[in-house]
């Protein structure tokens, strides 16, 4: 099962996220170049290094998920992958690190809730202050009121 669908069959269509953000084929930019790394001789000969760059601004979704992963990975996204031999399987990992990465960035944040102090926390606390009180109460003059 992979973890994001291709429609319409290919590389160069559409690409649907787990998350169901839909990403066009015209948003999708793809350069191929000769990668280094494992491969031999074919290193030299074939263009198996991948370069995805997806324009965010072109996604399908609703304008609070844009909103969001537009802000979190900014107007563009460029993905490269060299760490296969073959160009297919390289483009393959390119879309899943680019769902991956739009599903992460689309994941609304979530709200802490405020924990309780520690007692411990809350003891050394007032110590802290009685210590600091002492220490202020020698600098008085002996005859002088606090008020």
């Amino acid at each position: 099962m992979a973890w994001w669908t291709v429609h319409t069959g290919g590389m160069d269509s559409e690409v649907v996220t787990p998350g169901g953000i839909v990403i066009p084929a015209a948003a999708m930019t793809w350069r191929f170049s000769r990668g280094t790394g494992p491969g031999g001789r074919g290193v030299n000969s074939t263009d198996s290094r991948v370069e995805l760059v997806v324009d965010l601004a072109a996604l399908v979704t609703s304008r609070e998920v844009s909103d969001r992963v537009r802000d979190k990975l900014g107007a563009s996204l460029r993905i490269v992958v060299s760490t296969e031999r073959s160009q297919l399987r390289n483009r393959e990992s390119a879309v899943r690190r680019l769902a991956e990465r739009l599903d992460a960035a689309a994941r609304p944040r979530r709200h802490r809730t405020p924990t309780r102090r520690t007692a411990s926390s809350v003891r050394r606390r007032l110590e802290a202050k009685r210590l600091r009180s002492k220490l202020k109460a020698k600098r008085r003059e002996p005859g002088e009121d606090a008020s």
